[in-house]
């Protein structure tokens, strides 16, 4: 799942590529991704993109005087269509890519593909005169990449909570932009079980949950700019220290990180660094 920092890294690529450009085409493959059906993407043919920015793991390109948002969901990506000139040569469908479901194609002759790569279709795109009519957009919470981001922001949504901490770094409404992959990092960076009720967190460990949650968003937003679009997955599991591998020597400790299932998801943990030696059950309990 695309979260902030490679959602901020795909947003930064798009706007220096589509600022000023005029979307000439637009294409919607799959009816499902449309979610304005009153207000489709084929709306904004004729209209010049002014820039892009992101909410939490939304892109919003500015488009005349409208927003096209979009969700990327699960499985959700974009990629320029090959044969574009400033295109790397192994951007482009072949045929292990993820279907299109949505193509903008530009008066420079810029082709953007929006793909899902699940089995279902969780990419949706809005077309919405402010981003907040996005429902998911107008919920969220403080975004830790956000160089405004303060520490009162972060007791406001953590502390005291009677929730597992990972669910609360990954509840959208409290914190922007993380997902799975980056709270098992945060959580490991912090030494802190991710099955351990916010609400427990002592002094010391909420300092040091802040300082890993804003360190490992910025800096794996930092690590990712410039990164080809079609390289960010990749880039992206190879800085991981823990999540994805299962199995594999912990960098800090030397023991081996571990399985654990959250909510319908895997994720992984050291329990030297983070439980005290504990296995936690493979089915963790809600």
């Amino acid at each position: 799942m695309p979260e902030s920092p490679e959602v901020q890294a795909l947003v930064e690529d798009l706007g220096t590529r589509l600022a000023g450009r005029e979307i000439t085409d637009v294409d919607v493959v799959e009816f499902r991704a449309a979610k304005t059906r009153s207000r489709p993407p084929t709306s904004l043919r004729g209209e010049r993109v002014s820039g892009a920015t992101r909410h939490g793991k939304h892109v919003d390109l500015a488009v005349g005087d409208a927003h096209l948002v979009v969700s990327l969901g699960r499985h959700g990506w974009a990629r320029y269509a090959k044969g574009d000139a400033d295109a790397s040569e192994s951007e482009g469908p072949d045929a292990d890519a993820p279907p299109t479901l949505v193509v903008l194609t530009f008066d420079d002759g810029t082709v953007v593909e929006l793909t899902d790569a699940g089995d279902w279709v969780s990419l949706g795109c809005w077309v919405v005169d402010d981003p907040r009519e996005v429902p998911a957009v107008a919920k969220l919470g403080a975004d830790p990449a956000d160089p405004g981001f303060t520490r009162a922001d972060f007791d406001r949504v953590v502390v005291g909570r009677r929730k597992q901490v990972k669910a609360v770094l990954q509840e959208q409404e409290s914190l922007a932009g993380i997902g799975n992959a980056y709270s098992d990092e945060i959580l490991h960076l912090a030494k802190i079980s991710p099955v351990t009720h916010a609400a427990a967190l002592t002094d010391d460990e909420l300092d040091r949950l802040f300082d890993a949650t804003v360190g490992t968003i910025r800096s794996a937003i930092e690590h990712q700019r410039g990164v080809p679009i079609d390289q960010l997955k990749a880039a992206k599991i190879a800085s991981m220290r823990v999540h994805g591998r299962a199995g594999e020597t912990c960098p800090v400790c030397g023991d081996t990180v571990l399985d654990f299932s959250f909510a319908s998801t895997t994720a992984q943990y050291c329990p030297t660094c983070q439980t005290g030696g504990e296995r936690l059950p493979l089915r963790a309990a809600g």
